[in-house]
């Protein structure tokens, strides 16, 4: 069988094999009524566009890259990561765009595996999952010239393009909340502190007891943002302190349910004895008992919003991206009183 070539399609569609070309790369020089046929006779015909003949003319793979630091198994047994990233690839299935998933086992492994990427010439851009302090990544990144976007925030590069939320005013407004609620101990539970996000949930805690002159400020400091960690990490506390509390804000929803557990099977009521919220309001976490109280994160949202600003960096040379902070809102349910 004849392969289907951009000049078969642009015969058939009545135009020039240059538009066939600009349709295929998503130019937005070219208006939707023609997009559309050209991508009709496309279909009809059965044009398969040459990805690797066409990076070689154009120096564009139309590919991007999301590298995490963490195996695969870690990843998605987190529901905030598989959210993201059906939010991503929404984006670029529509825009035709490929994307290029690599998990790693750490940092440093996230680091030269992006680079490789780059260097390899496989992907246009890449989309950052988290940035921690001093991150040597995005330095990489900037003095190379390379598109990037990243989700979260970076202290050390100020006017890079990211998408976020305000997590330093989600996490004191929702301990205001609870101080208005009467609990009047509360503890932090938080991931790892290397990454800005907990810095930022945790200064959000600080300032709302400092506000209030609580000066009995605890934050736990666990290993990664699992259940296994939350449950073991609040049992250690429960075993090794005998200041009472009333209320954990957990940083994340799985270390959250892992917290849950620890205060059931140490003989305490939720919320009864102790209030529990997490934070990201990942899908399942309302049909559970008790169903989980949390600060609800736009996930999905944020990992479109990525993509998109990504893709509009690739093919816009006069735009840089921008800084996109998204809003949180807290959802009340059954671990609060």
């Amino acid at each position: 069988m004849k392969n289907v070539t951009i000049k078969d399609v642009a015969r058939v569609a009545g135009v020039s094999p240059s538009t066939v070309s600009r349709v295929i790369s998503d130019s937005q020089r070219i208006s939707k009524k023609t997009k559309k046929l050209v991508r009709k006779t496309m279909k009809e015909l059965g044009y398969h566009q040459n990805a690797i003949a066409r990076s070689l003319v154009t120096k564009k793979t139309n590919t991007i890259g999301l590298v995490m630091a963490r195996p695969t198994q870690e990843a998605f047994a987190n529901p905030f990561f598989s959210e993201i990233i059906q939010g991503i690839a929404v984006v670029t299935q529509k825009k035709h765009y490929n994307l290029i998933l690599s998990s790693t086992g750490d940092y440093h492994e996230e680091q030269e595996e992006t680079i490789k990427l780059i260097r390899n010439r496989r992907v246009d851009g890449v989309i950052l999952m988290a940035s921690r302090s001093n991150d040597e990544l995005i330095n990489q990144l900037l003095e190379a010239e390379f598109p990037f976007v990243l989700i979260g925030r970076s202290p050390e590069y100020q006017g890079i393009p990211i998408v976020n939320n305000d997590n330093i005013k989600a996490v004191y407004n929702t301990v205001n909340y609870l101080l208005k609620k009467d609990y009047q101990n509360i503890i932090a539970l938080s991931g790892p502190r290397e990454y800005i996000f907990s810095q930022d949930r945790a200064l959000g805690y600080q300032k709302a007891l400092a506000e209030h002159a609580h000066k009995n400020q605890r934050i736990i400091y666990i290993d990664d943002f699992t259940y296994e960690d939350g449950y073991q990490g609040t049992l250690e506390f429960l075993e090794s302190n005998r200041e009472p509390f009333d209320a954990i804000l957990a940083f994340d929803d799985m270390i959250a349910l892992g917290a849950l557990r620890a205060v059931q099977d140490y003989g305490f009521k939720v919320p009864r004895d102790i209030g529990i919220v997490g934070f990201n309001d990942d899908p399942m976490i309302s049909y559970l008992r008790p169903a989980l109280t949390t600060v609800k994160v736009p996930i999905n949202k944020m990992g479109k919003e990525a993509a998109e600003m990504l893709i509009n960096i690739l093919n816009n040379e006069d735009y840089q991206g921008e800084e996109i902070i998204l809003p949180t809102e807290l959802v009340i349910r059954e671990t609060l009183q």
